[in-house]
């Protein structure tokens, strides 16, 4: 098991104090933050020349966004009973949730360089036994969304005040294990429940609506019992506003409408990125991009 960074828990406390405070100041340092762990994004699948680029450019803002200035977690204790539970539930982009993790003090950022690595703990999927911060295996695609069911269900039936986040890839929905779990979540009124779906409308090979129409995807979620709110996922202020707590008492979806491969132009929206690894060349040309 990787352990967490002093210094790195120091910038993650400072940071947080910072987006707690005024709205300006707020936006601009997860702004910075979200350029960070996609330049660190870029080196590791650069390093590792193995990767899911295109996805993990495009969630970047959403899991920025949640550890910088919504989760209730503290790097110092990874495992405390209290905190806000998150999951992956796209493992398969796992880069970006590692990058975020190490940004945010859970373990050193000289880690990440170690990517996929032969014995690693940053393999290409989320382990919970090896990564401090994640709270499950993922990577099968709909597996990660029941999981956090079942995590906003015990934290209703123990009286815990927790909040469990999910995010899924919108690709992901074709599975059905998902909509058994909506609805299952929507039975039990669990408002403690978000789920984050993130709509980058490109999955491997093809355009989601070519291979199995997922609109109009709001009403769906709607339609199983959820508050919807539709925004988009690359704007930290609506992200914020967002992933605020139900106002109904039913579990929250949040469709956020982002590009795959967002920040590199040669990337975004090419079904091609899913998993394409860029030339070295092309990740120099990457971070001097995300560098402006």
């Amino acid at each position: 098991m990787l352990t967490t960074d002093p210094a790195g828990i120091a910038r993650f406390r400072e940071r947080r104090r910072r987006i707690a405070g005024e709205d300006t100041a707020r936006l601009d340092e997860l702004r910075q933050l979200s350029t960070d762990v996609r330049r660190s994004v870029v080196r590791m699948i650069d390093g590792a020349r193995l990767g899911h680029i295109g996805g993990d450019l495009s969630v970047t803002d959403i899991l920025v966004t949640l550890f910088g200035g919504v989760l209730a977690v503290d790097p110092e204790k990874p495992r405390d009973p209290d905190r806000d539970r998150f999951i992956l539930s796209k493992g398969h982009c796992a880069a970006a949730l590692y990058a975020t993790l190490a940004h945010s003090g859970f373990f050193p950022l000289t880690e990440l360089s170690t990517f996929m690595a032969p014995l690693s703990p940053l393999n290409g999927h989320p382990n919970r036994r090896k990564v401090p911060g994640v709270e499950t295996n993922t990577g099968p695609l709909g597996h990660g969304f029941p999981v956090a069911v079942g995590c906003a269900l015990a934290a209703k039936v123990s009286g815990r005040s927790y909040r469990t986040f999910v995010v899924l890839g919108d690709g992901e929905l074709q599975e059905g294990s998902n909509w058994e779990a909506a609805m299952t979540a929507a039975h039990h009124d669990l408002s403690s429940l978000t789920a984050i779906v993130d709509r980058n409308r490109l999955q491997q090979g093809a355009r989601t609506e070519e291979t199995k129409r997922l609109e109009p995807l709001a009403d769906k979620w709607a339609s199983f019992g959820w508050e919807v709110r539709d925004v988009d996922g690359h704007d930290h202020g609506r992200l914020l506003s967002a992933l605020r707590p139900s106002t109904t008492g039913r579990p929250v979806a949040v469709v956020a409408r982002t590009v795959k491969g967002k920040g590199v132009s040669f990337i975004e929206d090419r079904v091609e990125w899913h998993h394409k690894v860029p030339d070295s060349e092309q990740v120099q040309a990457a971070l001097e991009e995300l560098s402006r």
